[in-house]
């Protein structure tokens, strides 16, 4: 019978020395390697072709949402898992929409992880418990109020992003930023255009005000 290979991505060794002591008396899977972050678990993806790849969303140099929309780039036939601490909808719907199969919470045990692995094997989506609550209950729904944005919270933003986030609130324009973190006009308007789209913020006012809810920065 043919294997099915396995790529673990998890910065953290106790949680893939974890799965791979659960997966280890099971004939049907082989865990073919592990990527300690984003970016080498795009590489990792295209130099050892998986059939699952059960990822985490915290992870260095790229999260687990950036890292499934690239992957999805070129690849939808990977199977991908998410084994994740994040319970918010946020996560959940951001990482769904990028390309994910399965959502499972690190507090899952054996039995729910091979479930897992055994639907999506066979071309099925498969969710926790909690996580299918969310799906079916918790939909974020867009109809705002005329005079409200709806802000995501909780979205995962990157260092840089962040950093830029902090100049904006001290009233710098883009240039300025460009000047204070040695990058280019073009680099600072992508990023702004990022997380714009990222947080779903039409103005500057909206993304401040994201900013001091979220202990991001201070006035």
């Amino acid at each position: 019978m043919k294997k099915i290979k396995i790529l673990l991505a998890d910065d953290h060794f106790i949680i893939t020395d974890g799965i791979i002591a659960m997966l280890s008396q099971l004939d049907e899977y082989e865990i073919i390697g592990e990527a300690r972050d984003g970016i080498e678990t795009i590489e990792k993806v295209k130099e050892l072709n998986p059939d699952i790849l059960i990822i985490d969303i915290s992870m260095p140099k790229m999260n687990g949402i950036e890292v499934t929309k690239k992957i999805r780039e070129t690849n939808n036939k990977l199977k991908i898992l998410v084994l994740t601490q994040h319970d918010k909808k946020e996560y959940v719907f951001q990482m769904l929409k990028a390309g994910a199969d399965g959502y499972l919470l690190k507090n899952s045990n054996k039995n729910e992880l091979i479930t897992a692995l055994n639907a999506i094997s066979d071309g099925n989506k498969y969710f926790g418990k909690k996580i299918s609550d969310i799906v079916l209950n918790n939909y974020v729904s867009n109809n705002n109020s005329q005079d409200e944005e709806y802000i995501q919270p909780n979205v995962l933003l990157t260092k840089r992003e962040l950093e830029i986030i902090k100049l904006i609130v001290k009233d710098k324009n883009n240039q300025e930023i460009a000047d204070s973190l040695n990058i280019s006009l073009r680099t600072v308007e992508t990023h702004r255009r990022n997380i714009m789209q990222k947080l779903n913020v039409k103005t500057v006012v909206a993304l401040v005000r994201y900013a001091l809810n979220n202990n991001i920065t201070s006035l």
